[in-house]
């Protein structure tokens, strides 16, 4: 995401014979076993989590022994079935395969709704965030410049109240130059736009991994970078300007590399990167936390822009990150809330599969289109995101509570399919590598 202010810094065995007389009875035996097995199915899949209080009050949890079962984990598949056991021509259906789309098509539309929000919070105090977590947030984006000694063991300590324990991620924005959040635990790296003139792709990955190892050393598991946008302007990020040093180069080559060796220098240190910002903000006439803003036109960002993306899908990127301009050519709501950019562009022509964060939500140019941070991210998924990001000011609960509220009632309302809401959840659970039904 675009941080709000920022700071200077200069800077991943044969089968026993049997009888003849005794074949066709084993061959029963057998099938009977076998039609047994099958029909036990996947429904011994780890619990998933906790839904959030129907009525919520509020997003403050209840002592987990004070919430029905049926709430704190989704019930084994209990289905029995009998085994025919006198004809070895006896057949049974073979039950579908356990997957976490199966398996999340039994939690309520409000604990699916709550993985798909990334809730911020101040590094110095993680702990403001239990409430949100506990209740099922998908993730956590910690701001600030400078995170405590011991932020690992709290982070841990958050992480203890994930319902079902099935992991949370836990992002900064940890770039390099003036965009670092925990420089003091992980130490720096200089602004993009240095390593892209004085270091090859391989130092590049090298110093990374150092810093990656760190942060998840520390419990940060994700990380909103690499910025693979082309910008080659020679100035400090600002108000008009989102990229500048934020920037490799201004040559799409220079870019492609550098965006890639970052993101592998994150992989190798065990910290997940989130390339940025689709479809691309170099040259940009805004920055949208401040205001409306517009890239390039569409065609001319096909050619410069969208090069270092099709290079970082190519090399397995695991996420990416959607940025809340104009893109024109492609509609007139930002990328971010536009099923076009994201559908159409990135899933359908680029074929990436993985996870799809928007950028703020709380930006200017978002309420600037019309649209409170509520409505932007029911509309931010029904256009193909998958988790959504706002700003830490105000009253995080209630805005988080607002935000659930929002999608759940347009899964009810029929103007966000249930099916799509699924299939977000779902790219949660997969970067982060949870499988509920093992």
């Amino acid at each position: 995401m675009i941080v709000p202010s920022y700071r200077d810094r200069s800077s991943a065995t044969a089968a026993p014979r049997v009888p003849r007389r005794a074949a066709t009875a084993h061959r029963v035996s057998t099938a009977a076993v076998m039609a047994a097995m099958l029909l036990a199915g996947c429904g011994t899949g780890t619990p998933g989590a906790a839904a959030p209080h129907s009525s919520d009050p509020g997003l403050s949890p209840a002592p987990s022994s004070a919430v029905p079962s049926s709430l704190r984990a989704d019930p084994a598949a209990t289905a029995a079935a009998t085994p025919a056991t006198t004809s070895a021509t006896a057949t049974s259906a073979t039950p579908a395969a356990c997957t976490n789309s199966s398996k999340l098509a039994g939690w309520s539309n409000r604990r699916l709704a709550m993985l798909t929000i990334s809730v911020p919070v101040s590094e110095t105090s993680v702990a403001d965030a239990t409430s949100e977590v506990s209740a099922g947030a998908g993730g956590v984006v910690l701001f600030g410049s400078k995170a405590p000694a011991d932020l690992g063991s709290r982070l841990t300590t958050l992480k203890s109240h994930v319902p079902g324990h099935l992991g949370l991620l836990v992002m900064t924005d940890e770039e390099g130059g003036g965009i670092q959040r925990m420089a003091n635990l992980v130490g720096d790296l200089p602004w993009a736009a240095y390593m892209g003139a004085h270091w090859t792709p391989a130092q590049i990955q090298q110093n990374v991994a150092k810093v990656a190892t760190r942060m998840a050393a520390n419990q940060v598991n994700m990380n909103l970078a690499p910025v693979v946008d082309v910008d080659g302007r020679n100035e400090a990020p600002s108000k008009t300007n989102p990229d500048g040093w934020r920037s490799f180069s201004g040559n799409t080559s220079v870019v492609s590399k550098a965006g890639v060796a970052y993101m592998n220098g994150m992989r190798d240190g065990g910290v997940i990167p989130v390339v940025k910002h689709f479809p691309g903000l170099g040259g940009s006439t805004y920055n949208s936390d401040f205001g409306p803003a517009r890239t390039l036109p569409w065609s001319t960002l096909q050619k410069v822009a969208i090069p270092p993306f099709t290079a970082a899908i190519k090399a397995g990127a695991p996420a990416i990150m959607i940025a809340n301009n104009i893109v024109p050519g492609l509609g007139t709501n930002p990328a971010s809330l536009s099923p076009t950019a994201i559908n159409s562009e990135l899933r359908g022509k680029l074929g990436f599969k993985g996870l799809v964060v928007t950028d703020s939500l709380s930006a200017k140019a978002i309420s600037g289109a019309g649209f409170s941070v509520p409505a932007a991210a029911v509309q931010a998924l029904r256009s193909g995101a998958d988790m959504v990001l706002f700003d830490l000011g105000g009253n995080v609960g209630s805005q988080t509570t607002a935000i659930a509220t929002a999608i759940t009632n347009a899964v009810t309302g029929k103007h966000l399919a249930r099916s799509r809401l699924i299939d977000a959840a779902g790219h949660v659970l997969a970067v982060r590598h949870v499988n509920l039904c093992s």
